[in-house]
């Protein structure tokens, strides 16, 4: 048997209607779109992680290659184990509330906080093998999970436009347009790379998600060597906030015509991450067990429902689930996302979650193991070369985001509308989720709604009394997070 005709056969190509050269194209649109935690969550997880042998430039470093080999890791598994084309890598959000709440608010020491991240590894492990994690999100009430993609599509636009700076922050209305946008090089830039996106894609053309982030890395690149730049995030008008990642050429143009190698050089001590690895270990001497149990279910709780939330938005937008909205065979991707926050926390990151963006693969006709193959390779590969993974503008990377969402908005013509205890928690899904900027609240909203609707309305036999359990935890969990509790146990 050819090499070809074995990866054709362990990825079941014939069965999910895909070839090669579409998986490794998926593969890399993916990569593409979910680059920028390579740089991100290092820079994040960086303010909370203090090695006093280490300057902070090589402990940014040591986080890099953790970032990189911990999403490596979890991404193979889930495509060689759950032959499912998602990727996975250290959550935004969850490591903001790793380095900004739990170690710079609280006061956790890191080894602890990372102690916490690989017990709710292990306790997503044991839930999963039992069973218990596919019960729960078979819970979700169907307008719900008919939700969930459109909520993420959302999710996602929203995203996207703040990091094109199509859309600034306000303080009167929260969200306006952006107000410099004419003067703005990389907002005009976002745009026509956009349009020229929507204009391929439109076309049918293979590969338009790629070309068009690769067509606007290449006019913004162009556009600094003209001398432009972006507007300072500073010189935005008084009560007006504009991202502040906004760049015309990551690498500066001057930086790569004058010596384009001294932008991949490492030092030693970047690739010597042996004082995180296993870290977490050191985290479990002198807890409070109470406090710490806080603090593993309030990491537990978002994780838990963002993965369900992604895997049930993604499958949907590639045709994955039955006629029920279940996800088939979903204890395999909820085992390698298991696996996947394990290693990260053993290596020394925040929880490894399936990312979002993995849809912008998924539109690009990735429907195998493969896909996350390709995109683990890929992330092996920028270890040789872990700044120029940063090559690519935060605002053309996320031209893809944006695509993505119009195209997750059609599986709202699926909820009933017209009945009214459907469309009351599929509204409060994919209203809350973007507002809250978390998929986790989104799906808490309309799990809370549905069993509250359909009780007022007498309909009391489509209430499971699961669901009843989870309106009480999420009531439970809200109280945690936002009374001050953790504050005052630590």
């Amino acid at each position: 048997m050819a090499p070809i005709d074995g990866i054709r056969s362990l990825f079941e190509f014939k069965e999910h209607d895909t070839d090669l050269r579409t998986e490794i194209l998926a593969g890399l649109t993916t990569f593409l779109t979910m680059s920028y935690i390579v740089v991100v969550n290092p820079q994040i997880m960086g303010q909370a992680i203090d090695i006093g042998t280490r300057s902070n430039a090589q402990t940014v470093q040591m986080l890099t290659v953790v970032t990189i080999l911990s999403a490596a890791i979890a991404t193979f598994v889930m495509g060689v184990y759950a032959n499912r084309p998602f990727a996975l890598a250290p959550g935004l959000g969850l490591n903001a509330f790793f380095a900004f709440t739990v170690v710079g608010t609280l006061g956790v020491p890191w080894q602890t906080a990372l102690a916490a991240i690989v017990v709710e590894g292990v306790i997503f492990g044991v839930l999963t093998l039992i069973g218990a994690r596919r019960y729960v999100i078979e819970l979700f009430p169907k307008p719900v999970k008919l939700a969930v993609g459109a909520g993420i599509g959302l999710y996602l636009a929203i995203i996207g436009l703040q990091a094109m700076r199509v859309t600034a922050g306000d303080a009167s209305t929260f969200v306006s347009l952006n107000p410099v946008f004419a003067t703005d090089p990389v907002a005009i830039i976002s745009v026509v790379g956009l349009f020229v996106t929507f204009a391929l894609h439109a076309r049918g053309v293979r590969g338009s998600i790629i070309l068009g982030v690769l067509g606007t890395t290449v006019m913004s690149y162009l556009a600094a060597a003209l001398g432009y730049n972006a507007v300072p995030a500073e010189n935005a008008p008084q009560g007006t906030t504009l991202s502040g990642d906004a760049t015309l050429d990551p690498i500066s143009v001057s930086t790569l015509s004058s010596d384009p190698f001294s932008a991949v050089n490492y030092t030693s001590g970047g690739y010597d991450i042996t004082p995180l690895i296993g870290a977490f270990v050191d985290g479990l001497a002198d807890i409070d067990s109470l406090a710490f149990a806080l603090i593993v279910f309030t990491f537990f709780f978002v994780d838990f429902f963002d993965t369900a939330g992604t895997l049930t938005g993604v499958s949907q937008a590639a045709g994955f689930l039955d006629e029920d909205g279940n996800v088939p065979e979903i204890d395999k991707p909820l085992l390698a996302d298991a696996i996947g926050t394990t290693v990260g926390g053993i290596l020394g990151t925040s929880t490894v979650t399936t990312y979002i963006e993995s849809a912008t693969g998924v539109d690009e006709g990735g429907r195998t193991g493969l896909t996350a193959v390709v995109v683990a390779g890929l992330f092996l590969a920028s270890l040789a070369i872990v700044p120029l993974a940063s090559a690519i503008p935060m605002h053309a990377s996320h031209i893809a985001l944006v695509v993505v969402a119009v195209l997750m908005l059609r599986g709202i013509v699926d909820i009933q509308w017209d009945d009214f205890t459907h469309a009351v928690p599929a509204a409060l899904t994919l209203l809350v989720m973007p507002f809250t900027f978390s998929i986790a609240y989104g799906i808490a909203a309309g799990i809370i709604a549905y069993p509250v609707v359909k009780a007022a309305s007498g309909e009391w036999a489509d209430i499971r009394p699961g669901q009843l359990v989870l309106l009480v935890c999420f009531v439970l969990y809200f109280y945690v997070r936002t009374s001050g509790l953790l504050t005052h146990l630590l």
